[in-house]
């Protein structure tokens, strides 16, 4: 079995002189993950770290995907637009 420490050397909790310190980076995550994993815990941010830049990471391809679906969408409109008022001006100079 592995002790995990902290890599600055320093403790998340302790209690001294009666006093419960508690380092600034010692925080808890409420909030599931993408594979549906349900985190309630407190840990080091450091260690939360690389769990948030996946979450971060999945969002940007989202993003990044609708962005795309949006922009062909809009692509898909305005060639419409362009050959409805080409067939229209194709109409005006037929009649002249």
């Amino acid at each position: 079995m592995a002790e995990i420490t902290c890599p600055l050397g320093s403790k998340c909790e302790e209690i001294r002189d009666n006093v419960q310190h508690r380092c600034a980076w010692y925080i808890k995550m409420q909030g599931t993950d993408a594979q549906g994993k349900v985190h309630d815990d407190w840990n080091c941010a450091i260690s939360w770290s690389p769990l948030l830049q996946l979450e971060v990471a999945q969002t940007n391809r989202q993003t990044s995907a609708s962005v795309q679906s949006m922009r062909n969408a809009n692509d898909k409109r305005q060639a419409q637009a362009i050959h409805a008022l080409k067939e229209a001006d194709n109409a005006r100079i037929a009649k002249s």
